[in-house]
This record gives C-alpha cells, structure tokens and sequence, in this order.
C-alpha cells in the first residue's frame, strides 16, 4: 500500500509537470480557454443548470475547454448566488431553506450539463466557498469581544456573552454524506449578535481562539469576511474541509476548482486542503485562486506561501483594463501589462477581463467599459502568456436593472475566441510600443494548419504597424478575422506585413 500510494505522487506530480493549462493531456495543442458560466443577476428559475446542458456544443463549437460553474450547493435562501453557503453537501438534493433546488436547479440537473459537457471535451471547475457559512440553523451564547471594524486587531471592548448565529445541523439532510455538526467553537468570530440585534465584528474567546494567520493585512487582519467565520485552525474543521472537497470532486466528477474569498482563509491550510484533494482524488484537480487586491505582490505573496501549487486570477490586469477603458483614449496602451501576473508569472496568472464580482451593482464594482472589451479580450485570448476566462455576463449579457446590464458581446467575441482556438500559436513577437496602438503576432506552428496570426488594438485613432509574421509566412494573404478592416495584407518575403486597425478598435489578422 505504501508503495502505491508513492507512484501515485510520483504519477500526480509528473501529471502536473506536464498538463498543459486548462486543458486535458488528450488535447494538448489545443490552447485553454475557460468560461466563467454565471453573472450576479441570474434569474431564480432553477433553469441555469439546463441552460448550461443545452449549450454544450455552442461552448465547444467556440473552443472553451473548460467551464467555471457557480457554487452548486444550498445558500442561506434560493435566491442565493452561492456565496452564503448553509450546507455544501447539499447540491440541490434536499429540502432546506425552504427549497430543493438552489438558485441554478436540482442536483440531477448539474450532473446531466456536467456530463454533457464532459461529453464534448469540456472540464468543469466547482466554486469553492469555505471561508464562512450562513443561515445557521440556531443560535448559540458565545463569548467575544468587539474589534475595531478598521483594525481586527484592537479589541474595543471587554469580553461577553452575544448570541450568534452557529449551529448548523442540517436536519433536511440527516446526516447524508456527513454527520459533521458545526458549532460555535467552529468559528472565530461573526457580525450580528441576536440578542440585542446589533451588527458589530465579533472575535470569538475560548482556548486557542484568534483570528487566522496568514491571511491579508488589510484592516491589521482580513480574516473576518461575513457570516460565521471558520476556524481554519480547528484540526476539525481542517479535516472535515478535506473530507468534503474530496465528496464535492467525486460526487460530480470535478476537474478543478475556483477557491473564493482566499485572502481571508489561513494561506498555508489551502495549500494542504488543495493537495490533500489532489492525492484523494487522484487527479490533476487545476485550481486557481480568487485573491482580489489590485496588488501584484500581495498575489504573488500568496502564491508563494501556497508552494505555487495554483493559480490566481490576475486582478492588476483587470484594474488596467478598467482604467484604460475610462481614460477616453488618454491611456498609455504601453502600460497594459505593468504590474500584472501576466507579465511577472504567465504560467500561474489566470487573465479576466470582468467577473460576477467586478460587473455593475456588486460591492467590487470595477467595470470595464464595453467598447474597450473586444480590446481586451483579443488580449488575453491572442497572446501566448496566461490562461484566459470569459465572462457569462460579457457574452450573454447581465440582467440586474438597466443601470446594471452589460450588453451581450457574443457576436464581437466570437471571432476572438476563434482566433485562439485555430489560430493563436507558436512563437510570439510584441510591438508594444506606442502610447495608442499596440500588437502583437504568433507565426503559427506547423501542427495546425494555416495557424499564426497579427493583432493590433488601439484606444485612439487608428493607424499600423509592420509586424513580423515569420518567414515560413511569406506571400500569404492574411486578412482581418474581425471584420472591422476589410484590407488584405500580403506577407513580403521577410515575413513582414503591413497591418491596419480602425480608431478605438481591434483587428485580428489571419492566413485567407
């Protein structure tokens, strides 16, 4: 037993040595797109899940390897997006909260779109929410003291009794899948004290009680989000949050996950929930990370405290985005990778362009601009560096009221995603280097046909560029995927070519 259990981490760790990002080993060459499939304004029909099973040949058809999906299991009421998780072991299964379903359907749902999607070559990474819980069962006298909202580290006053809201026992359930039973001393604190209805930040007292370390230094210490907050330093806890990413991987046949809320969680416990998961399961599990400061050090702090065993989402990038995209074609297009993950770790960053965080009416609200999109998309979906995630509310559109929509960009998008599917491959050469207009090519591989390609995007007036294609490109006629130019660019005997883009736009170019 011993000996085996050593080939599968020697197995484990060759797999990830050698996986491509985002993809499975059956597809190697094919570069990795993921798709974030959820926005904050979802209808509660219980319909998504469905959606999602009907539009797997569309997702594949666009070259999206892989699909993030909202957190799938019971939230403080059915309307939850998933980020108040109540039970996580209830995906829709059982009657709690005063529904079966969540917000997105039942559990048979899910698991017909997953293998839908596993069916048409798609991965699917599961939204880990395990920095608190909400819509406890009961309540529960537990000692605490206040803390300075603005410094989590100064106690304002002395300690006493409040009635929190920590006992979970999950009675729709019965015990299926897990007896675990949460109870105050599962916490280290909270916001809302029952018995006098006042919301104040409370750190729990008791032996060994303390607010998490590592997590970010924001307000002296970040580990109090909302809710009832976990101890990750309870071995409890430690070991029943292994026990069940492990039930969550299995029970729907998981390729990775989306860890939520990471700067408020104990650092070095996600690396061992992570590659305690990985050894479980047996699998290569991509994981990547959501730690939102538009701080590229504090990202790469956690990546180095979390032995780089994944990913992050590359929140400088998106900041840049946004900033260039409000900037009315003032922003220097040079200065679009400084201080991103993109440029500083490509293989570990994980590039978006908007999320259900970050799009209009969320606290993060951070909006870029839907001119500037097809901008940023080409981006990080042409070039060589990062693991790109579309947006569900930048192809489909956002609901919300009309303040809050974004439009539905899928037609715009569209060639983009062809681009990278066909054509964005092999060797990369940059041409950033104009305050407005900036490109970049790939010169194809010899793999696959007719790959290589030349973009320029521009956030003022339009113009061109001679960019270098390759050699083994020459005489070809290449033209603009996009539609925006309808010019044909004959690839000279250098391998140089002479390529336009219209003002505050972009252009792909492409072998005709």
């Amino acid at each position: 037993m011993k000996l085996k259990k050593q080939l599968l981490a020697i197995g484990l760790i060759v797999l990830l040595s050698f996986s491509p990002l985002g993809t499975s080993l059956a597809s190697a060459n094919t570069n990795g797109t993921m798709m974030q499939y959820f926005e904050w304004y979802l209808p509660n029909d219980g319909q998504h899940w469905n959606r999602l099973n009907n539009d797997a040949a569309h997702l594949q058809d666009l070259g999206v390897t892989a699909v993030w999906i909202p957190p799938a299991y019971k939230g403080t009421s059915q309307n939850d997006v998933g980020y108040g998780a109540y039970d996580l072991y209830d995906l829709g299964e059982f009657n709690q909260k005063g529904t079966t379903r969540t917000k997105y359907g039942t559990k048979a749902q899910l698991k017909q779109a997953i293998s839908s999607l596993h069916n048409r070559g798609i991965q699917v990474y599961g939204d880990v929410v395990m920095n608190h819980k909400g819509g406890a069962d009961y309540t529960q006298m537990v000692s605490a003291v206040e803390v300075d909202r603005y410094n989590r580290n100064q106690e304002v006053t002395g300690e006493y009794q409040i009635q929190a809201w920590t006992g979970f026992n999950f009675p729709g359930r019965n015990n299926t899948y897990s007896p675990f039973k949460w109870q105050w001393y599962h916490f280290d604190g909270t916001d809302w004290d029952q018995s006098r209805s006042l919301n104040r930040i409370y750190k729990f007292r008791g032996t060994g009680k303390a607010w998490d370390w590592e997590v970010a230094s924001e307000y002296g210490n970040y580990d109090y989000l909302m809710y009832a907050d976990v101890d990750f330093d309870h071995p409890d806890v430690q070991q029943e949050m292994k026990n069940w990413g492990t039930w969550y991987a299995n029970e729907l046949g998981l390729d990775g996950f989306r860890l939520d809320a990471v700067k408020h969680i104990k650092h070095s416990y996600l690396q061992d929930w992570v590659t305690a998961v990985r050894q479980n399961t047996g699998k290569e599990m991509f994981t990547v990370a959501e730690y939102w400061q538009n701080d590229l050090g504090a990202i790469q702090n956690y990546l180095t405290k979390t032995g780089y065993t994944h990913s992050a989402f590359d929140v400088p990038l998106h900041y840049n985005f946004q900033q260039a995209s409000n900037s009315s074609g003032s922003y220097d297009m040079r200065n679009l990778l400084n201080g991103t993950l993109m440029a500083a770790n490509p293989t570990k960053a994980v590039t978006i362009v908007e999320n259900h965080d970050s799009q209009p009416g969320q606290a993060l609200e951070s909006t870029v601009q839907s001119w500037f999109k097809p901008l940023a998309y080409a981006f990080i979906l042409t070039r060589q560096e990062g693991y790109p995630a579309l947006f569900y509310g930048d192809y489909y559109g956002t609901k919300g009221t009309t303040s809050y929509e974004i439009p539905a960009l899928g037609s715009k998008l569209d060639p983009l995603l062809q681009a990278r599917k066909s054509y964005a491959y092999g060797s990369q050469h940059d041409y950033l280097n104009h305050w407005d207009i900036i490109g970049w090519t790939r010169e194809g591989v010899s793999s696959r046909q007719k790959s290589g390609l030349a973009t320029l995007i521009t956030d003022g007036p339009g113009g061109n560029k001679w960019m270098y294609v390759g050699k083994q490109n020459a005489g070809e006629t290449w033209k603009d995927m996009t539609g925006n130019r309808s010019d044909q660019v004959v690839i000279n005997q250098d391998g140089w070519g002479n390529f336009y883009v219209n003002g505050g736009s972009v252009s792909v170019y492409v072998q005709q």
